[in-house]
């Protein structure tokens, strides 16, 4: 496909810890189709940092699923697994600039102290026989950004309560550290997510700030709760996505992001449905809620 406007490159970043639900498909049909209407590019990007999680398998069922749903990406797909160099990059700069610490502090031990750090923290070495985390140097700060559906957003972050890992004691890399480093380098310009993701904002946020470069813009659209107010997860068990039922599936997520098919589409193919999608996708149609029940 031709890039026909760069001002907008909008990605869905799955992990690989089982196949696509439900929720998953329809945060990424929205950005999916975010990207399209606006003649942007849509990358996918592999979130496979933390291979505890991850379920063999996994990738390649996601990216089938995609494309059974025509949701077809516009540059090879990226998988941070293959990104240690650049993150490893970032983090030097980020300590140069003053703003990381080694921590050897356990969630427990912080909760115990509510949220005060051990005197061991934050060595100018770190000793070979302690694990250390790396932690970004969290500063007062009121955050407040324009969310492309929400609206304007606030959050004030608090020295040491909000002072999030960046690289983990096991010496895997951390999602905020992860994600700000590739939206970079891959020119993201427009991040269309769930609303489980909102709270992610404001360390993202200063982490831009600490590395000066500006943000991408933002849009929280609601995520899929089952009937016990739930948020569909694999970790709550929800089923995964048929790809025989693409058309249908297309159909119930559309629904779902206030985006009705008309009555002579409601059988038809699923690429003649994602060529409805396209030509009238609206972000001010889909509901400016944190969740919605889903099937």
């Amino acid at each position: 496909m031709s890039h026909l406007n760069i001002t907008y490159r909008g990605r869905f970043a799955p992990s690989p810890t089982g196949p696509l639900h439900f929720g998953s498909l329809v945060a990424a049909l929205a950005s999916f189709l975010d990207a399209r209407k606006n003649k942007g590019e849509w990358l996918v990007r592999i979130e496979d940092i933390d291979p505890l999680r991850e379920v063999p398998g996994a990738s390649s069922n996601i990216l089938r699923t995609l494309e059974h749903h025509q949701l077809f990406w516009d540059e090879p797909i990226r998988y941070q697994s293959s990104r240690s160099s650049a993150y490893e990059s970032l983090i030097e700069k980020l300590r140069v600039g003053g703003f990381t610490y080694y921590c050897p502090c356990s969630r427990k031990t912080l909760i115990a102290n509510n949220g005060s750090h051990s005197p061991e923290c934050n060595p100018d070495t770190p000793s070979p026989s302690t694990s250390f985390a790396i932690r970004f140097h969290t500063q007062d700060h009121l955050y407040s950004w324009s969310d492309l559906l929400l609206g304007q957003q606030s959050f004030l972050t608090t020295k040491q309560a909000d002072e999030f890992v960046i690289k983990r004691k096991e010496g895997f890399y951390a999602y905020q550290l992860a994600v700000v480093c590739d939206d970079i380098d891959q020119r993201i310009t427009h991040i269309v997510r769930g609303s489980d993701l909102l709270d992610s904002t404001p360390s993202q946020l200063a982490l831009y700030d600490a590395l000066d470069i500006p943000p991408p813009q933002f849009a929280h659209i609601p995520v899929i709760s089952n009937s016990e107010g739930q948020k569909l997860s694999k970790q709550n068990r929800a089923p995964s996505i048929s790809n025989a039922l693409a058309s249908q599936n297309l159909q119930q997520a559309l629904a779902a992001l206030k985006q009705p098919l008309p009555e002579t589409l409601i059988n038809a193919p699923a690429n003649e449905i994602m060529a409805w999608a396209i030509e009238n996708w609206s972000l001010d149609q889909v509901p400016k809620r944190h969740s919605i029940q889903g099937r």
